[in-house]
C-alpha cells in the first residue's frame, strides 16, 4: 500500500506538518493584527482605550508579549500532532487544535471589529471548552502537546473573567457603540 503524498509513516512529513501549523496560525495571527487596538487602527484603539476595564486588565505590553508565546506553544503542538500516526483520536485532536487557532484570530474580530462584548465572553467561555478538550486528547496522543496548551487553556480561563467583565461594565454606555 503506497503512502499519501506529504505523509510519512509517523504521520505527515516535516515540511508539510510545519507549513500546516504556519499557515493556520499565520492566518489567525493577520485576522488578529487586521483587529488589533494600536496606532495602525486608531478608531479600534480609540474604542478600546474608552472602556470600563477592572482594575486587573494587563497593560497594553502583556497582551503583545502573551500572545505570541501562547501561539508558539500552540504551533509546536499542532506540529507534534500533524507528525504522528493518523489515528481516530489523533485527528479529533487535530480537529480541535485547528478549532482554537480559528478561534483566536474569529475572537479578535468579535471583540475588536464588531464590539460585541457578550458573544466575545461567550466565544471565550467556549475557547475554554474547546481547548480543554485539546488538552485532554492530546494528552492521549502526544504528553508534550497537551503540555504546551496549559498555559493556554489557563490563559483563556483569565480571559473570558476579563472579557465577562468588560461586557458587563461596559454594556448600554454610549461609548461601546462609539
Amino acid at each position: 500500500m503506497s503512502q499519501a503524498v506529504g505523509t510519512s509513516a509517523s504521520g505527515l512529513s516535516r515540511p508539510v506538518a510545519a507549513g500546516l501549523v504556519l499557515g493556520v496560525l499565520g492566518i489567525s495571527a493577520l485576522v488578529g493584527r487586521r483587529n488589533a487596538p494600536d496606532r495602525q487602527h486608531p478608531a479600534i484603539r480609540r474604542w478600546y482605550k474608552r472602556l470600563d476595564k477592572p482594575s486587573f486588565t494587563p497593560p497594553d505590553a502583556v497582551f503583545g508579549a502573551v500572545w505570541p508565546a501562547l501561539e508558539v506553544g500552540l504551533g509546536i503542538g499542532g506540529y507534534r500532532l500533524l507528525r504522528r500516526p493518523a489515528a481516530p483520536l489523533r485527528n479529533v485532536t487535530v480537529g480541535l487544535w485547528l478549532v482554537n487557532a480559528g478561534m483566536i484570530g474569529g475572537w479578535t474580530t468579535l471583540f475588536f471589529r464588531e464590539r460585541e462584548l457578550g458573544a466575545s465572553a461567550a466565544a471565550s467561555g467556549a475557547m475554554i471548552a474547546t481547548g480543554a478538550g485539546y488538552a485532554v486528547a492530546a494528552a492521549k496522543v502526544d504528553r508534550p502537546a497537551a503540555a504546551l496548551a496549559v498555559p493556554f487553556v489557563a490563559w483563556l480561563g483569565f480571559a473570558t473573567v476579563l472579557a465577562e467583565q468588560l461586557w458587563v461594565r461596559n454594556t448600554d454606555k454610549d461609548h461601546v457603540a462609539a
